[in-house]
């Protein structure tokens, strides 16, 4: 396959929504259903995990409607409940050897790795023709989530990523009323969160542990650099802040948390990013916290009409320039130095309604200000949200605000119950019918939102201001931050 290239954002934006408002309307019908080696629609698809421990285990269960036919982890004993609970299911270690193996008798493979294996693995099961759905993030590098969002479309593959609250009917919600002008033109968003709950912000210990029986070291380093085994320092969770297999608490949480606004105010590009650590940045892991800065420039944005007809199918949006600005963690604490006071939040002034409100600021949180009144969300996945117009005295929830009412829903809603497992349910749903769009955090869509936030992750490493060409993939002004664009990875070990 060829490298990504450039794309037009208005181009993507327009292709993303006007097949979403074909959906709402019923007004064009896409394919035909895919049958699945000679399968119906009633049959069940074969799904095969890579990661199948940890979060692996619970997109396992998710997906329990249909036929677990494999399940891959590195670490035999890490998946050893899922393992009896599927008995049928058969284990790799190498999921190379398990798509060599099994992989005409795949449907659909599901990736629950840590960060720095999800395009790899991923890419490999797409280049077989597989339907993935891969957790959030989608990718580490920015230049991964350009790959993986081409190699869905070139393939015609349905694909999901693992930010599960877009399958929840609030958040759905909250795209609609946001870009019906309930609070006006947004000018700022600010979001928050309290992770890490991992060490962050130290360097590499010395020495090394000797590797349990049941862990392949060499498989999960994968594309990293080479280094020596150290007892719970890496696996099996505190790889989020290390440099070369994580992507700290952007990665973690930013695609739940900034899910709503991007969706709803289709952010597209950032044009500069600027980032603050706390602490120093060093060569190993991610600071204990940091301040990151995005400006995205004034836009038009393309919507579903509220009331569409056969001539009349979307609707037009000009939004003005945007600032948004993350945080996390917080100071280092005096006896430990890896762990924060989770005081790195907006400015008092920006949540005093929200303090007003609630009694104390949350440890998460996302707030939208609009020339016509804020939205604040203290769900980590969007799914329910307040509204505080101009003239309000306090925040009420949206389903009881009465501004809400005079926009009509215009998004389809996941038919599905459960959260992750809606979310998983829809992707399958997909798959049966053929229909890539109807995964509402598909690549093409999924993919985007990462882009953005790893980009948080490179003027971190990159220790200054960055001026970002997006169609380009290139930061203009810094010609040192390519390597933080696309990695290096270890022979044997690229993108399929």
């Amino acid at each position: 396959m060829k490298s990504p290239a450039p794309f037009s954002v208005t181009a993507l934006n327009r292709r993303n929504f006007l097949k979403t408002a074909s959906l709402a309307t019923g007004a064009i019908t896409f394919g035909v259903p895919l049958l699945l080696r000679g399968q119906n629609l009633n049959s069940k698809l074969n799904i095969a995990v890579i990661g199948a421990g940890g979060k692996g285990a619970s997109d396992t269960d998710c997906c329990n409607t249909e036929n677990i036919v494999a399940l891959c982890d590195v670490d035999s004993e890490h998946c050893a409940g899922q393992l009896k609970k599927y008995p049928n299911a058969k284990y790799y270690s190498d999921y190379r050897k398990m798509l060599d193996e099994m992989g005409k008798s795949i449907d659909a493979v599901d990736v629950a790795t840590p960060d720095h294996m999800h395009a790899i693995a991923a890419s490999a099961a797409m280049q077989l023709g597989k339907h993935v759905y891969c957790q959030k993030p989608l990718t580490q590098t920015v230049y991964e989530a350009r790959y993986l969002r081409d190699l869905a479309r070139e393939k015609k593959l349905v694909t999901q990523m693992g930010n599960q609250g877009s399958a929840e009917d609030g958040l759905r919600r909250g795209v609609e009323c946001i870009q019906d002008g309930l609070i006006g033109q947004v000018h700022q968003v600010h979001v928050w969160t309290n992770r890490p709950i991992w060490p962050q912000g130290m360097g590499r210990p010395e020495g090394e542990d000797p590797v349990p029986g049941s862990l392949d070291w060499d498989l999960w380093l994968g594309p990293a650099p080479v280094r020596p085994y150290k007892k719970g320092v890496y696996n099996p969770f505190n790889w989020r802040g290390w440099l070369d297999f994580g992507t700290g608490a952007l990665g973690d949480m930013a695609c739940h948390t900034v899910n709503l606004p991007f969706r709803a105010l289709q952010l597209g590009y950032p044009t500069e990013i600027e980032a603050e650590a706390f602490g120093t940045m060093n060569k190993e892991t991610y600071p204990i916290g940091s301040k990151i800065r995005f400006e995205f420039p004034a836009r038009k944005i393309i919507v579903p009409a509220a009331h569409p007809t056969i001539f009349h199918r979307h609707s037009t949006i000009k939004q003005d320039p945007i600032s948004f600005w993350w945080y996390d963690g917080g100071q280092a604490l005096p006896n430990n130095p890896s762990k924060h006071d989770g005081s790195n939040k907006p400015p008092r002034e920006i949540t005093s309604d929200i303090e007003a409100f609630q009694g104390e600021v949350p440890g998460s949180g996302c707030l939208l200000i609009g020339s016509k009144g804020t939205i604040f969300s203290p769900d980590d996945y969007g799914t329910q949200f307040y509204v505080k117009l101009t003239d309000d005295k306090k925040f009420t929830h949206y389903s009881k605000h009465p501004a809400v009412a005079q926009y009509p829903q215009r998004i389809p809603r996941n038919p599905f119950k459960g959260g992750d497992r809606a979310h998983h349910q829809e992707w399958i749903a997909a798959i049966k019918q053929n229909k890539p769009e109807l995964c509402y955090s598909r690549f093409e869509v999924g993919a985007q939102l990462v882009e953005i936030m790893l980009l948080g992750c490179v003027a971190l490493r990159a220790g200054k201001k960055l001026e970002w060409d997006g169609p380009a993939m290139r930061v203009t002004n810094a010609p040192e931050a390519a390597r933080f664009i696309k990695r290096e990875n270890r022979s044997g070990w690229n993108l399929a």
